[in-house]
């Protein structure tokens, strides 16, 4: 037992590590995921009002997932304002509990004022939950973003996830600037 436990947190960790080697994309391929994932955002009710009055927008089109007791995501996304790629950016966190599988999913994060977003773009190393507190907005049956609940200066969607992943576990994502 123990022998399978300790290869288990090897291959966890080895995997973790790895992620950022080998998913690396171009930053034009980088764009044109995050153009796919924004048009797709769109087809959602609502959606049009969150992009229109955001300063600014973080799409991470391809966040990958998994986890074996020990987990990790990682993805690479864009961050657009006034409709232009501006900045690249890396998203990642470990896990560590009762967890099994993998799943891809795409991450939007809406910044609604200035001020957030001047604070995100200012930091180095920003952590969900650390450095700013992040709502996530769950879209609605029929596909619909309930337009009360984008009153916070900043807020996350998930969407179009993929995979078998079943999680309970404590985790904080850091998002760090990419030299594209």
């Amino acid at each position: 037992m123990k022998k399978f436990l300790a290869v288990v947190i090897i291959v966890g960790l080895g995997c973790f590590l790895l992620c950022p080697f080998s998913f690396a994309a171009t930053a034009e391929k980088i764009d044109q995921n995050a153009d796919e994932s924004l048009a797709l955002f769109k087809e959602v009710k609502g959606a049009d009002a969150v992009i229109e009055k955001a300063a600014g927008i973080l799409v991470f089109p391809k966040v990958i997932k998994a986890g074996i007791g020990i987990g990790g995501e990682y993805g690479e996304g864009a961050l657009r304002i006034n409709g232009r790629t501006v900045d690249y950016y890396s998203t990642a966190a470990a896990s560590i509990g009762l967890q099994l599988g993998a799943q891809k999913k795409t991450i939007i994060i809406a910044f609604m004022d200035k001020d957030a977003l001047d604070n995100f773009r200012n930091s180095t190393g920003w952590k969900v939950g650390v450095d700013a507190s992040v709502a996530v907005v769950a879209i609605g049956a029929g596909g619909a973003i309930d337009s009360s609940e984008i009153n916070e200066p900043i807020i996350g969607f998930i969407f179009d996830q993929k995979g078998l992943m079943y999680n309970l576990t404590l985790e904080g994502a850091k998002i760090t600037k990419l030299e594209k």
